[in-house]
Order: structure tokens, then sequence, then C-alpha cells
């Protein structure tokens, strides 16, 4: 898929979710949490990481504040099932996208979300939107409700 077809496809997911999404790209990329805070011009804590785990053989998307990293024991405690990061296989077939441009909905199979509380902290956060190039701005409530996320410390 092109990069325009992967924004393209998580606008119109984003929107059948209820968000309105306004994409900003990079040239200079956004892969890595302190590129898009650096592009965006915001703190490393406003960036959204979708990341993805895999629960016994089930996907699991953590969306964590860039500041935090995310604590497999505390996410193996709250789903009550051993967890390890996704390889990058993994992550493509479960949502479609490749690591560094993965956003937060509009996967290529639905995937139960865990958001890190940290994020509420703010009135607005970044993430992806699809490529390692482009992110979007969302009111952190606004994304919790769009996901169906659990908010659920599993960060430190």
């Amino acid at each position: 898929m092109s990069r325009s077809d992967a924004i393209e496809r998580f606008t119109g997911e984003a929107e059948a979710s209820g968000l309105t999404v306004e994409v900003h790209r990079f040239p200079d990329g956004t892969r890595t949490a302190a590129d898009a805070a650096a592009a965006v011009g915001c703190g490393v804590g406003q960036i959204v990481k979708s990341l993805v785990f895999m629960a016994d053989v089930r996907p699991v998307l953590v969306l964590c504040s860039g500041a935090k990293r995310v604590n497999e024991e505390l996410l193996a405690a709250h789903l009550g099932l051993e967890v390890r990061i996704a390889a990058a296989a993994e992550v493509r077939s479960a949502t479609g996208y490749a690591i560094g441009g993965t956003p937060p909905l509009g996967h290529a199979v639905p995937l139960r979300t865990v958001v890190d509380p940290t994020l509420l902290e703010f009135d607005e956060v970044w993430a992806a939107a699809g490529t390692p190039d482009s992110v979007f701005p969302v009111a952190p409530k606004a994304l919790v409700k769009a996901t169906a996320g659990a908010v659920v410390a599993v960060t430190h």
C-alpha cells in the first residue's frame, strides 16, 4: 500500500469512528516519539506511541505516552495472559501498517486497546496517521472513545 493509500485508509476509518482528523506530513519523518515531537513542536509526552503486543496468540494495542515505556508485567496482569512485544511482521499483519506509522485505530483486524492514563493529562496529543511521516492531533478523551480503549496504568 502506498503512503497516500495508508493515510486515506486511516482517515476513512477515523471518521467512521467519529473522529475528524487533520493529517500533518513531515518529510523528515515522525517514526520515533522524539522525531514526532520535534516535527510538531510539542513535548515527547504528547506523542502517542501505538505499540502492538502479543497476548498469547492475539494482538493487543497499547497507546502510551512517548515519554513512557510499557511495563509488560503490568500489561500481562491486566490481560491475565503472558505478553511479548509483537514482531514487525505481526504488527503489519494485525494492523495493516508498518512500525513507525501505526495509527491508533483503523487496523486490519479489531484490536483490544489499552490506553496509558498519562495521555489524559494533556488537552491534545499527536498520533501516527498511517505512515512514518504523518501524524494528527486529537483530544485524548476522543481517542479513548474512538478506540474503545481501556484506560489502565501499564507504563513506567
